[in-house]
């Protein structure tokens, strides 16, 4: 989150400025970021965000509320976005102790009970104009911040997954039931590891090869959802899997399985829940904008222009076919 929520933004869109002061003290751990997107009222939809930015002379007075921020309660700076009176997403820093910005913790969380979670509440908050992400306008801000943390959970679910596997495999081997033989010689729990050690070295190879996609700049956003959306949800069935295996030693904190399970759940539906993943791969090899064929509406299928529209919002003009038919998919290859 620190690199890819708040480092990111900074270095990618920030001002010189902004650089020199920030990424330092974040490269160095002096100083905590949190990232704000999600509002009570939007999670999925980041575009109907509630948050407003008003320019009164040099600065900005931000009003709204934004949820779910991890680290926000114990942040030094909080990467916000929000509407500008031209109705444009724009992103600003705001540093702790802002006149009108407040923050709580939430509590009660059965899932990334180590991780502080917490709201940001802007109540004619004033902001310096020069804390103003300078070079990006819309969507295409944050969503680009969520590719890089999406990249990263790709690989951390593959952690949680090997973990519930190690543990798993060696119980299995010392547990011993039926003639007094370890259950690891039982075919049926011999089916629960293959399937486990097969899918996370499939993971493995699908995070290397987005890993090599985005070292050489031809990743797609869609690589990415692909990635998130398969990892987390095989690392969850492993350690459901593993809990199986584990019996009723499964949910007792002697192992790590409940641990990862129910971080696993969280993880399931942050950045980008599994079914918009689907979605954006949907759209990508389709050439069907998500928004707009459930509105009834048609898209030419340029794919430049679809893909302006499934990652900023920015849809192209709408004309409605003569017949269904008339529109070709779309298929391109995620290769």
């Amino acid at each position: 989150m620190q690199g890819a929520l708040v480092m990111y933004p900074i270095y990618t869109f920030g001002s010189d400025a902004q650089k020199n002061k920030w990424l330092p003290l974040l490269q160095q751990g002096k100083a905590i970021g949190c990232f704000g997107l999600t509002e009570p009222q939007f999670g999925s939809n980041p575009g109907g965000m509630l948050t407003r930015a008003v320019k009164q002379g040099n600065s900005y007075i931000l009003n709204g509320e934004k949820m779910w921020i991890t680290s926000g309660s114990i942040a030094d700076l909080a990467v916000v976005w929000a509407k500008t009176e031209d109705d444009q997403i724009r992103g600003f820093l705001v540093e702790k102790g802002a006149p009108g910005f407040k923050t709580w913790e939430v509590h009660g969380k059965w899932s990334l009970r180590a991780s502080v979670t917490s709201g940001l509440a802007f109540v004619d908050c004033q902001i310096p104009e020069e804390n103003l992400l300078p070079g990006v306008v819309g969507l295409k801000g944050p969503l680009s911040c969520l590719n890089q943390a999406r990249y990263g959970i790709g690989w951390g679910a593959l952690g949680a997954a090997m973990a519930c596997y190690d543990t798993a495999l060696g119980y299995a081997k010392t547990r011993k039931q039926f003639a007094n033989k370890p259950i690891a010689s039982h075919q049926l729990v011999q089916e629960k590891l293959a399937w486990m050690i097969t899918e996370i070295v499939k993971g493995q190879l699908l995070a290397l090869h987005v890993g090599r996609l985005k070292d050489n700049g031809r990743v797609d956003p869609a690589h990415i959802s692909m990635l998130k959306m398969n990892n987390v949800a095989i690392a969850l069935e492993t350690a459901r899997k593993a809990r199986d295996i584990l019996g009723a030693n499964g949910i007792v904190d002697d192992y790590c399985i409940m641990r990862h399970m129910n971080n696993l759940e969280s993880v399931y539906t942050y950045e980008g829940t599994n079914d918009i993943h689907k979605l954006v791969i949907g759209e990508r090899i389709t050439g069907y904008c998500r928004v707009c064929v459930m509105s009834e509406a048609f898209h030419p299928t340029h794919l430049k222009r679809v893909k302006s529209c499934m990652l900023w919002g920015r849809c192209p003009p709408r004309r409605a076919p003569a017949r269904r038919s008339y529109v070709p998919c779309v298929h391109v290859p995620l290769g």
